[in-house]
């Protein structure tokens, strides 16, 4: 078809053939926004590895980026534990594991709840992990669990009240890392074990001051929604925990998490191993790009209906300049598949499918990774005390509505034998 109307365009002109200059108005722009489209897309994973008998533990692995990098992985044949803040018996994880293994033809898929705004979940999980003998095997850890909260919830706190954000995108993984850590370091030294963290662009313009970042990341963000108090007219200065509600500590987080990547890879290589083999585990720190994922699409939006109706009428720019997740999952698949990240000292960070460098020093500072590193064991200790005491007064309250059933029940059995009829089988048989 497209010959014939060429060579009558050759041979008659160009006005012979209908429509023709609406086409080549149009056909410009096409292949214009086919361009930005393809250039918005970033680059594609070529590598390849063989994932079979691998165990892949994946965080974030129910939704956007970390959705496309269980399937991806999941097609290539590893095993997959997909770590949710869901009971595995929840319906929506049942069905979502069922059609993950129909997609890929890959049984070897289950899930662990692990909610990452508890500590408690956390611990519970990690150790029984690691209560295993022989230790169990482990090739693989990709955290791509975050949370990028509005505006209007900067101050929403966790179970354990802390700042959600902070929790969830660093506290969280740093509390899960600590207690696998013994599960990492007992792999044989010749099998390629890797932890990817992902990171954001966001921490580029984040300060980390580790002397007030215990009151920032804190219950005591809660006065920041207060009104500042005046004194004689005028306003007084504001303590540093209520300033800091004014900014959202997603980059402060995504900065914290990247100084503990590389403080546990200097870790995991100063531990001696008992065969006198070098290190076999690889940190890994990946920036997949803006995603239109759903935490994406909760911070544009602002988490209100009239930021939703924006976004929606402003998608098509999102659509060209935001990466789909299958896209954003690319420089994670990456970092998982690429032969020369199972060799050397580790520690490394990848964007666009390809290794650069840090954008901060700051992130390679020993003595700030080792401040970082005792107060979030400080913080942490202090928070899981906490809820061993919260959690032991709840069991006491339920002791005696539990008594009180188990003596009703007793009651009504007794008086229920009394009541029968002396000469009915039941009264026979008490006798006997």
């Amino acid at each position: 078809m497209p010959i014939p109307l060429i060579v009558q365009g050759i041979r008659e002109g160009v006005g012979s053939i209908p429509h023709a200059y609406t086409v080549l108005k149009v056909v410009p722009w096409v292949l214009l926004v086919a361009a930005l489209k393809y250039y918005f897309g970033g680059a594609r994973n070529s590598s390849e590895r063989v994932m079979h008998s691998k165990v892949i533990m994946i965080t974030g692995g129910t939704s956007g980026i970390g959705a496309s990098v269980a399937h991806e992985l999941a097609l290539r044949g590893a095993q997959i534990i997909l770590l949710t803040q869901h009971s595995p018996s929840d319906i929506f994880i049942v069905d979502y594991i069922e059609d993950l293994r129909k997609s890929t033809g890959n049984q070897l898929i289950y899930a662990e709840q692990v909610d990452f705004s508890s500590l408690h979940s956390i611990r519970t999980f990690a150790t029984k992990w690691i209560d295993n003998f022989p230790p169990r095997r482990l090739d693989m850890i990709i955290l791509c669990a975050s949370t990028a909260l509005p505006r209007s919830s900067h101050g929403k706190l966790t179970q354990d009240g802390l700042n959600e954000e902070w929790q969830v995108n660093y506290l969280g993984n740093f509390h899960l890392l600590s207690i696998l850590s013994p599960a990492l370091r007992a792999q044989p030294a010749h099998r390629d074990v890797r932890v990817i963290f992902t990171t954001c662009s966001g921490y580029i313009g984040a300060k980390l001051d580790v002397k007030h970042l215990e009151a920032l990341t804190s219950g005591a963000t809660k006065t920041a929604s207060q009104p500042a108090v005046r004194k004689n007219g005028k306003p007084q200065r504001k303590p540093a925990a209520a300033a800091s509600q004014q900014t959202s500590l997603f980059g402060l987080s995504k900065l914290a998490l990247m100084i503990f990547a590389a403080s546990f890879q200097k870790h995991l290589n100063a531990y001696p191993r008992p065969d006198k083999q070098a290190n076999g585990t690889r940190v890994i720190v990946v920036d997949p790009g803006l995603s239109r994922t759903p935490g994406t699409r909760r911070w544009l939006t602002g988490g209100s209906l009239w930021g939703l109706l924006l976004y929606l009428l402003t998608w098509p720019l999102w659509w060209l300049g935001l990466k789909s997740p299958q896209q954003g999952a690319q420089s994670i698949l990456y970092a998982a598949m690429e032969a020369q990240y199972g060799r050397g000292a580790g520690g490394w960070m990848v964007k666009e499918c390809r290794e650069v460098d840090y954008a901060r020093k700051d992130i390679a500072d020993e003595e700030l990774g080792k401040k970082l590193w005792e107060l979030s064991e400080k913080q942490i200790e202090a928070k899981e005390k906490e809820g061993a005491v919260k959690r032991a007064l709840a069991n006491k309250e339920k002791e005696p509505k539990n008594n009180t059933k188990q003596q009703d029940s007793k009651v009504s059995s007794t008086s229920g034998a009394q009541g029968q009829a002396p000469g009915s089988r039941r009264s026979r048989k008490a006798n006997k």
